[in-house]
């Protein structure tokens, strides 16, 4: 276990010490999670024990960002130990999988999930401060622990490996329970901030059916509508550039195949423009007005002779289903000029309407951007609140 520094700050104030998990409360501890919880090891079951029936058997799947889920489940007929059934705040944790990043994650059983049983690539913690056990469980304290445990090669830790692992403990059980219901309620805020969220993206998918189709119409038009493509509405090039002529510190934004862009010492583009990655990211879209530079597969987009904006909703909505990205056997490596220029997508002729569909459609972007920074920012106060109070550096009794 790498022993962290003292700080200063905190080893100056009165009640606190100096441990090897860092400075805490002089009245907490350091104990072995063996000692605050049993770990239980889960199920071990046969493809011929998998039926479309039966006793929900949880794994890795089922914990998406720290909660339930039930997009991919596996039931099994067979006679389930009493050792591999969960409890209600059972702490269900994935102790084994081809991926380092998931060994780790984990939920907390709640009452409808609460007699399911659990696979044997998972572990449950049961411990009657499980709630408190369950944050800490997710702190930046157990994930060192289990980066050192599990080294460079091995993608597992064991049920040895959780006993010894070390928490920091508060003295009384009502300052634990504090710590959890705080940390609690930006759990509550969180997930209601994704259902709005997942509810907004749910109209804004509903009305790109609608209104980028013609199947509804806005108010005051009624005219024609055709199909044009992309290759008819626009100028279609690529940049010029290697992706190693980038500047991280440079004044222009450069375009690469990634989600995200870097910059440029210079320019090739003064336009505006949609950018489309030919590879890497196939099909991420970005726009973008002004000076900026572009790598040598990324297709550039100007000169429209249809609205921008209604452009850029029907590329959002329909290019990867166009292109075949994202379908189950998929393995586009890159898209070709011919493909993305025969993409053809139904537009009305008045370019009013396109504008008028653009705008609302946008709106809702806008409206969905801001959920997301305000996720964003809830997660980010939930870390740093976990980081003050389960350290002890704020009290709560």
């Amino acid at each position: 276990m790498e022993v962290r520094e003292p700080s200063a700050k905190y080893l100056a104030r009165p009640g606190y010490k100096q441990t090897d998990l860092g400075v805490i409360p002089r009245d907490w501890n350091v104990v072995p999670m063996g000692q605050v919880s049993e770990c239980l090891i889960g199920l071990t079951y046969s493809p011929f024990d998998v039926r479309d029936f039966g006793t929900l058997v949880l794994r890795s799947s089922n914990i998406q960002n720290g909660k339930l889920a039930f997009d991919d489940n596996v039931f099994v007929d067979m006679d389930v130990p009493t050792r591999a059934i969960t409890r209600k705040n059972d702490i269900l944790i994935c102790v084994r999988n081809g991926s380092r990043q998931l060994i780790g994650k984990c939920a907390l059983i709640d009452d409808k999930t609460a007699g399911s049983a659990f696979g044997a690539f998972m572990s449950v913690l049961r411990s009657d401060s499980a709630k408190f056990l369950f944050f800490q469980f997710q702190s930046s304290i157990q994930k060192r622990q289990i980066d050192e445990v599990m080294g460079a090669t091995i993608n597992q830790i064991t049920n040895k490996d959780m006993a010894a692992f070390k928490v920091i403990w508060p003295s009384t059980k009502a300052e634990q329970e504090a710590i959890a219901e705080a940390l609690s309620d930006v759990d509550a805020l969180i997930e209601s901030l994704d259902q709005l969220l997942a509810k907004k993206r749910q109209l804004k998918q509903g009305a790109m059916q609608q209104l980028l189709t013609g199947r509804k119409r806005l108010p005051g038009f009624s005219g024609e509508w055709e199909v044009k493509r992309l290759g008819d509405v626009c100028r279609i090039t690529t940049g010029k550039k290697d992706v190693n002529e980038g500047n991280p510190e440079g004044q222009f934004p450069f375009f690469t195949c990634s989600r995200s862009h870097t910059f440029s010492d210079s320019y090739s583009f003064d336009a505006e423009a949609i950018l489309i990655a030919g590879n890497g990211e196939v099909g991420n879209l970005h726009y973008f007005k002004g000076k900026f530079e572009a790598y040598q597969r990324t297709y550039v987009l100007s000169q429209f002779s249809a609205h921008v904006g209604y452009l850029w909703q029907q590329l959002s909505a329909y290019l990867a289903d166009s292109l075949g990205l994202g379908k189950i056997g998929s393995s586009i490596p890159y898209i070709k000029k011919e493909n993305l220029a025969g993409f053809e997508f139904k537009s009305p002729q008045d370019e009013a309407e396109q504008t008028a569909i653009a705008a609302i459609l946008s709106d809702m972007d806008a409206e969905i951007a801001a959920l997301e920074a305000k996720l964003a920012k809830a997660r980010d106060l939930k870390q740093g609140m976990m980081q003050e109070l389960l350290t002890g550096r704020i009290r709560l009794v």
